[in-house]
């Protein structure tokens, strides 16, 4: 037999030398008298196996209930590992453990080679004892109102078992925009005003005695009646004086005529014009409002107008005309201008744009971007098309490149996987004087002829001796030529080879389904040199499986809970919660203002509706009552630090007005001085 040396010893022993991997293995046949000896004594076989007599050959195999070939016949199991997860060792037999373990009525679930006794869902009990029906708990009457789904400012009532909403008292609206009959002013008619947030009459209060009030634009004007004089927000008295008589300062005698303009009874950015002995205001241009109590623009800030408008050159206008280009339409959204390019037209909406190709979809994009070709494998734009191709060193076919080789067993048997190659393993393998052969992947050495020694390291010429004697001896198995995961068994005195159970391939390569998970498709694993679904005994009772990666996820059926990998079961029954939605998500809520779990309101120092825009308490005097003044965005008494000594403020339309109280005159904006004032009639001499 070729590579096999057959010799005998001194003691008639038959010495069978097999060259291998690493050293030289001698297979001893003891003395053999006479061609009738018994083969099958001793076995040959191994433990655990039968040896029998066939053909005067010895032929092996394992013991009723054994596994593998001779001589590496083993039981089915030792340990519960060696089993299916869905099985136990049980006396070196894998068996279902769960017959006789559980209760009456309990179910089984074997989990990791261990029986779980649960009840089902409508039973409870002790599982290992007995499952009894589950006992009705009364359900606790849910109300329909906690929580309240009515909104802010309003009130929640069960009618017939279901919410009915309305808003609370003072307040106005429908669920869940329930809101203040007002917030503004500018919330109420013009002769009315936004008191505690309800519209009211301003006057009542306001003026004083003999005064009369009128409302103009939400503001109460106090004024005094003909023939009286003084101020009529704390008290008009009867003229002194009749009409064409003049003032004279004893101290200065400096007579000075009153004007009806002077000062002027006007209000901010308003004009007095004397007509026929009467002061008449007007608003300037492009102001608008009372003239006698303040005249303000249309607009100061764009939440003055209209969401379609915005606030330009202190007028409200729409902002769209000249803002977008050709081709483009304009809408107005809080009161800004959006320009977008018409249907089956793109560009830069705020310069121009053109028609749209129809191939521009398909011609402008890059059929490699993203990559459709998968892992290890690069793309190329031929002809407007993606063309893949596995990267240098891979094989294959995208999208499924791989390296050349991963095992051994992937590679031709006269090479070796080698940094993922099939390569030529000889090179540097052998010693001096040796010959190296690639057999089942691996380099078998061997000194060259008439020389001996370690053909690892280094062979040397063989000493002169007497050549032995060549004995034919007839075993077609010894050594086997299957090479390994293969049996060898002699057929018409010649031998014939098939791969073990549960191995796949032909002899010599003979190699298991898999060895490691990523041998097998995500939906498997690798167990026990099979791709199988891992699933099967993994999860623990009332629990679904999902493969990922190779591995089993176990969670629980839906409205059970617990251990899906153990145990899962009914959870208890709870009030269903609504749905958490983020009320602030939509932005509901306008300028100025925050939103917290869906209310809105103002920021620190502004105010209005804070579900439409807020503001500060005022941009111009006119937002102010009449006895306030608008400073820094804040309605305060201007008179603090105006007038002189010995002089009184007073407030007329906002503007604090200095003057030198009865029985005194001078600068009022500088100092009084006590004088005597008379009457006189004036007359033209």
């Amino acid at each position: 037999m070729k590579d096999t040396n057959w010799r005998i010893s001194k003691d008639s022993t038959i010495l069978v030398e097999k060259e291998n991997f690493h050293n030289t293995i001698s297979l001893s046949f003891y003395d053999i008298e006479t061609e009738k000896g018994n083969p099958c004594s001793p076995s040959p076989c191994g433990p655990n196996s039968v040896c029998r007599e066939v053909n005067e050959q010895a032929v092996c195999t394992c013991v009723a209930g054994f596994l593998g070939s001779p001589p590496t016949c083993r039981p089915e199991c030792t340990v519960s590992s060696d089993c299916p997860l869905t099985e136990a060792c049980n006396n070196q037999k894998c068996i279902n453990p769960c017959p006789g373990t559980c209760g009456f009525r309990a179910t089984c679930n074997v989990v990791n080679h261990n029986p779980i006794c649960s009840c089902p869902s409508e039973l409870t009990g002790d599982p290992f004892v007995q499952c009894v029906p589950r006992p009705i708990e009364p359900v606790a009457p849910q109300n329909p109102c906690e929580p309240s789904p009515c909104g802010p400012n309003s009130e929640c009532r069960v009618v017939n078992d279901a919410p009915s909403c309305s808003c609370s008292p003072e307040f106005i609206g429908a669920p869940p925009n329930c809101r203040p009959e007002c917030v503004s002013n500018s919330e109420c008619p013009s002769n009315m005003a936004c008191v505690n947030q309800k519209c009211r009459d301003p006057c009542p209060g306001s003026c004083g005695a003999n005064a009369e009030c009128r409302v103009v634009s939400h503001t109460p004007t106090c004024v005094c009646p003909s023939d009286y004089t003084g101020d009529p927000f704390t008290q008009c008295t009867s003229r002194p004086c009749k009409n064409y008589e003049i003032f004279f300062d004893l101290t200065w005698t400096v007579p000075v005529n009153l004007s009806p303009c002077s000062p002027s009874p006007c209000g901010f950015n308003a004009i007095c014009k004397e007509q026929n002995g009467v002061g008449s205001c007007t608003c300037l241009p492009d102001y608008i409002g009372n003239p006698y109590e303040g005249c303000r623009p249309e607009c100061v800030i764009d939440t003055d107008c209209t969401s379609t408008f915005s606030c330009i050159r202190s007028k409200c206008q729409d902002p769209c005309p000249g803002t977008c280009g050709i081709n483009t339409e304009c809408r107005v959204i809080n009161h800004r201008p959006v320009c977008t390019c018409i249907q089956g037209y793109s560009g830069n909406p705020f310069q121009y744009c053109i028609p749209t190709p129809i191939e521009d979809e398909t011609k402008n994009k890059d059929p490699c971007n993203p990559s459709p070709c998968g892992p290890n494998s690069q793309c190329r734009v031929v002809n407007g098309q993606g063309v893949c191709s596995c990267l240098p060193e891979f094989t294959g076919t995208p999208p499924m490149c791989r390296p050349e080789c991963t095992l051994n067993s992937e590679c031709p048997q006269d090479r070796a996987c080698i940094n993922q190659k099939c390569v030529n393993p000889c090179p540097a393998s052998c010693g001096t004087f040796a010959n190296c052969a690639v057999r089942n992947h691996s380099p078998f050495c061997t000194c060259r002829e008439l020389y001996t020694g370690d053909p690892f390291t280094r062979c040397f010429p063989t000493p002169q001796s007497t050549p032995p004697t060549a004995i034919e001896v007839s075993q077609p198995c010894l050594p086997s030529p299957c090479g390994p995961n293969s049996e060898c068994r002699v057929v018409n005195g010649g031998p014939s080879c098939q791969c073990l159970p549960t191995y796949i391939g032909s002899p010599p390569n003979c190699r298991p389904e898999c060895t490691v998970n990523s041998d097998c498709s995500p939906s498997q694993a690798c167990m026990r040199g099979r791709c199988r679904d891992p699933c099967p005994g993994s999860c623990g009772s009332n629990a679904q499986c999902m493969v990922l990666n190779h591995v089993p996820i176990c969670s629980c059926f839906e409205g059970y809970t617990g251990d899906p990998f153990s145990n899962c079961y009914s959870a208890p029954v709870r009030p269903t919660e609504p749905t958490v939605v983020d009320p602030c998500a939509s932005s509901p809520c306008g300028p100025n203002a925050r939103c917290n779990d869906g209310i809105c309101t103002c920021l620190p120092e502004y105010q209005g509706d804070p579900y439409v825009g807020c503001r500060p308490e005022c941009v111009l005097n006119t937002d102010c009552l009449q006895n306030r003044a608008c400073i820094r965005n804040k309605c305060v008494d201007p008179c603090p630090g105006t007038c002189g000594v010995n002089a009184e403020c007073l407030i007329y339309n906002h503007v604090p007005m200095c003057n030198c109280p009865n029985g005194m005159v001078g600068n009022a904006f500088v100092q009084c001085n006590i004088v005597e004032v008379n009457c006189w009639l004036h007359t033209s001499h």
